[in-house]
C-alpha cells in the first residue's frame, strides 16, 4: 500500500506546447511551468469541437529519452529535458519537425536512496527568459544556458553547494522569474528558497529552513502586493519575493512529507490540496508586513496528488483520488464540490477556447467541456503509453504531449 501511494505522490514536472500549421513556426510561446500565467490556460482559439475516431492529426512524433519535464515553446523551437543513461540532457528541437537543434548533456545520477521504480527523471520544467534557459535536473544540478546553442552561462549544484535536502524521487520543482532574479526551492538550513541573479547566477537572497518539496513556487497578488506562495514539505508558506521575508505559514502535512499540486487563488481565497489532508480554502489578508491566514472551508473528499489543476472563474478542475481517480469541479470560495466524474485514470489537463483537454496517465487524450454544471466528453483517443505524467502544452492549434520516452505534436484545429 505504501509503494502504491508513493507512486501516486511521485511528482512530475512537465509542460508546454507549440503552435501553428505544418511548415510554419509557432506564433506563440510557452516559456515556463504552467504557461504564460503559470495556470495551464492557453490563449488558443479556433480549436476543433470534436476529433475523428483516430484522434487529432499527428504532425510528427519522435523518440525522446526518459523524463517528465514539460515542453516549452519559444521562437520556433521546443525545449525540454530528458535522461540518456548516466546523463541528463537539456534539448532544443525544431517545432516544425521535432528534429534536434542542440543538446546540452551533463553527468547526473540520482542520489543514494532514490526510488528508481518510478523513473530517474528529470522532472523539473525549465524556464526561458530572453536568450537564456534555466534548467534543474533530478540531482539538483542547475544550469543557465544560452538558448541559441546550449552553451553554459553559469551553473550551481543545489544539493552539494547549498546543502539542499535530498528527495527520494529527485529534485522536481520548477524555477520562476521575478524582476532580475530566478527563484527556486532548495531546502536545507537558512535556504529553503534561493533567489539568483538571472544574469550572473550570484545569490541575491536565501532564507528559511523549511524542507524542500516537489511543488513549484508561484507569485500571487495578495491584497495588491506580490507574494510567492509555495508548498514546502510540511507547510504552505507566503514569501516576499523582493527579499525572501516570511509573511505567513500554514501546516499541511502528510506521512510522506510530499506536497505537490500548486495552489490557486480566487478573490483572496487560496485553494490548496494534498494527499491525506484533502482540500482547504484560506482567506489571505495583508496586515502590515505580514499576511493573516483564515481557514474558511475544508474537505477530505478532494485530494489532488501529483496532478495539475485548472481554475476557470470560481471553480478549479482537476483529477482527484488515487485508485480510482475522478475528474472533479470545486468552488474555490466555498469548497462546494460541483461534480465528480468516474471513467478517468489519474490525469493532467490544459484549458483553452472553452475546452478542457485532459491527458490521463494511461495515455488517453480527451476533448471535453467543463463547467460548474457538468463535464462533457466530446472525443477521446488512446494516444500514448502508460505513465503519461507530463502536462500537455498548447500554443496556437498545436498540442504537444509526452509519455515517458516519446514526444508527439498534434493539430487541434478545425481542419485537424
Amino acid at each position: 500500500m505504501r509503494s502504491f501511494f508513493c507512486l501516486s505522490l511521485l511528482v512530475v514536472a512537465l509542460l508546454l506546447v507549440g503552435t501553428a500549421t505544418v511548415g510554419q513556426p509557432p506564433s506563440g510561446s510557452w516559456t515556463q511551468w504552467g504557461g504564460p500565467n503559470q495556470n495551464f490556460v492557453s490563449a488558443s482559439e479556433g480549436l476543433a469541437d470534436s476529433w475523428p475516431e483516430q484522434g487529432p492529426r499527428k504532425l510528427w512524433t519522435r523518440e525522446l529519452g526518459e523524463g517528465y519535464s514539460a515542453i516549452l515553446v519559444d521562437g520556433g523551437r521546443l525545449y525540454t529535458m530528458y535522461r540518456d543513461g548516466d546523463q541528463e540532457a537539456v534539448v532544443a528541437l525544431d517545432a516544425k519537425t521535432g528534429k534536434t537543434v542542440w543538446t546540452h548533456k551533463y553527468d547526473s545520477m540520482p542520489g543514494e536512496g532514490h526510488i528508481h521504480r518510478f523513473g530517474d527523471g528529470p522532472r523539473s520544467t525549465p524556464l526561458i527568459l530572453g536568450n537564456r534557459i534555466y534548467a534543474i535536473g533530478v540531482s539538483g544540478r542547475f544550469h543557465c544556458l544560452n538558448k541559441k546553442d546550449g552553451s553554459v552561462v553559469w551553473s550551481h549544484d543545489l544539493w552539494d553547494e547549498f546543502g539542499g535536502n535530498f528527495l527520494n524521487h529527485g529534485y522536481s520543482s520548477s524555477p520562476i522569474a521575478y524582476k532580475n532574479t530566478v527563484i527556486t526551492l532548495v531546502g536545507g538550513e537558512e535556504q529553503s528558497l534561493v533567489a539568483f541573479d538571472k544574469k550572473t547566477g550570484d545569490v541575491v537572497w536565501k532564507k528559511h529552513s523549511f524542507k524542500n518539496s516537489y511543488s513549484s513556487p508561484k507569485v500571487f497578488d495578495v491584497g495588491g502586493r506580490d507574494e510567492i506562495i509555495v508548498f514546502m514539505a510540511t507547510e504552505l508558506i507566503g514569501i516576499d519575493p523582493n527579499n525572501g521575508d516570511l509573511r505567513w505559514q500554514y501546516p499541511v502535512e502528510n506521512q510522506w512529507e510530499q506536497n505537490i499540486s500548486m495552489p490557486v487563488m480566487v478573490d483572496g481565497i487560496l485553494f490548496l490540496s494534498s494527499s491525506e489532508v484533502g482540500a482547504r480554502g484560506l482567506k489571505l489578508t495583508p496586515e502590515g508586513k505580514k499576511t493573516a491566514v483564515e481557514e474558511v472551508w475544508s474537505t477530505r473528499k478532494i485530494q489532488f496528488y501529483h496532478v495539475n489543476t485548472v481554475q476557470v472563474g470560481d471553480y478549479v478542475y482537476g483529477s482527484t483520488g488515487n485508485g480510482p481517480a475522478f475528474m472533479a469541479a470545486v468552488n474555490v470560495k466555498t469548497g462546494e464540490i460541483a461534480w465528480r466524474k468516474r471513467g478517468f485514470a489519474k490525469a493532467n489537463c490544459v484549458y483553452a477556447d472553452g475546452k478542457l483537454i485532459i491527458l490521463d496517465e494511461d495515455g488517453t487524450l480527451y476533448l471535453t467541456s467543463a463547467s460548474p454544471e457538468d463535464l462533457t466528453v466530446h472525443s477521446q483517443v488512446e494516444l500514448l503509453d502508460h505513465v503519461s505524467w507530463t502536462v500537455p502544452t498548447l500554443v496556437g492549434k498545436t498540442l504537444y504531449v509526452r509519455d515517458k520516452t516519446s514526444i508527439l505534436a498534434l493539430d487541434l484545429g478545425q481542419g485537424g
